[in-house]
């Protein structure tokens, strides 16, 4: 009997003590569930993506204006479909947008949807520099780079799968609000810009284009930014400039990137803009999230965000201006002027067109 009852004395403590052995390894187990569960429920549809994408792009239509030139739109999207037709997701429905400011800058949205600067397009001096910076924002996109970032955040908590349908759309609209947040800022980090610096100059390359187009641009940049006490606006997040152009030439030898056209000619005629001084340039003060919603255009298609398609008409003066850019230094290409006219665009793009525009990518 004593043998008996010591061995459930036994039993018991062996219990006792496996107990909080066993339950410091059942966390751990929900947290692996758990964390699964949320990345599965923060991945979207094609459709969901080009949405967020297409809210985005109005967005900052609404805060710098289009430029309403079919020609200059017609240019930048066959170079830039061309480009994106290479890439790992040339089913997009890639849009190209020409934003009416001086600021320098570009914005990578979801869904297909790539953003360029009046200002970008007069410091750039050749097709090749151009294609580089396309070939950038375009790998942003393919690599869903700002829906990763966000999703990784956890600022954002995903409704269960069960829920309603009105509540995903609600979650929906939460994450369009954090996108654009991070892409006006063009808040990307090292890792993000390093790969979209790759990526981008190795889809203008397999097209035949320098690929030092991108370390030509990004010198110039650096030259008419070197007053400026903090970066500003187009790889505003990148990691310091002479390193990157290390990277860059590193991977251009170690790859055996060998592209030789420029084409410069081509874009001298169609690209006409003149850069704008950072001194000069007129900003205006970063609208309140109450602000952004009023001037946010109404959508004539629903939810794909590509109201107020209007016809090409002339611009009027913006009203909102401040002070110029010295008064406030923080970040003027980010908070530089925009036109006055929101209205999306719209060009078409043929497979005859492309074929004829790539002939041209000599040198």
């Amino acid at each position: 009997m004593k043998r008996v009852w010591v061995a459930a004395i036994w039993v018991a403590m062996l219990g006792f003590v496996a107990q909080p052995v066993m339950a410091q390894f059942a966390p751990i187990k929900l947290i692996k569930d758990a964390t699964k569960k949320a990345q599965e429920e923060l991945t979207f549809t094609d459709e969901e993506e080009r949405q967020i994408g297409a809210d985005v792009s109005a967005k900052l239509r609404a805060r710098y204006g289009v430029v309403q030139d079919a020609g200059i739109h017609k240019y930048v999207s066959v170079l830039g479909t061309l480009l994106a037709q290479s890439s790992d997701r040339p089913s997009l429905k890639w849009t190209f947008v020409v934003l009416d400011t001086d600021g320098i800058n570009a914005f990578a949205a979801p869904g297909g949807f790539v953003h360029i600067t009046r200002g970008a397009l007069a410091l750039i001096r050749n097709e090749a520099e151009l294609a580089c910076v396309l070939g950038h924002e375009i790998s942003h996109v393919v690599f869903k780079h700002t829906l990763i970032a966000i999703r990784n955040a956890k600022v954002i908590k995903a409704p269960g799968k069960a829920t309603t349908a009105v509540t995903r759309t609600d979650f929906i609209e939460k994450y369009i609000t954090q996108v654009y947040s991070r892409v006006l800022e063009n808040a990307w980090s090292k890792s993000e810009e390093e790969e979209s610096d790759a990526a981008g100059v190795s889809l203008a390359n397999g097209v035949n284009y320098s690929p030092n187009g991108l370390s030509a641009f990004l010198q110039r940049l650096t030259d008419r930014n070197k007053g400026l006490t903090d970066r500003s606006g187009l790889f505003a997040s990148h990691p310091q400039t002479f390193e990157r152009l290390d990277d860059l030439a590193s991977l251009i030898d170690k790859e055996g990137l060998a592209g030789k056209a420029i084409v410069q000619a081509r874009y001298t005629r169609s690209v006409a803009y003149r850069s704008v001084a950072v001194s000069q340039m007129t900003q205006v003060p970063q609208p309140t999230e109450t602000t952004a919603k009023a001037e946010e255009p109404k959508s004539g298609l629903g939810k794909f965000g590509l109201g107020g398609l209007k016809g090409l008409g002339k611009e009027k003066s913006n009203s909102s201006t401040v002070s110029a850019t010295g008064s406030r230094g923080v970040n003027p290409d980010r908070d530089a002027k925009g036109g006055p006219n929101k209205a999306l665009v719209v060009v078409s793009v043929t497979q005859a067109e492309i074929a004829t525009f790539r002939k041209g990518i000599v040198g």
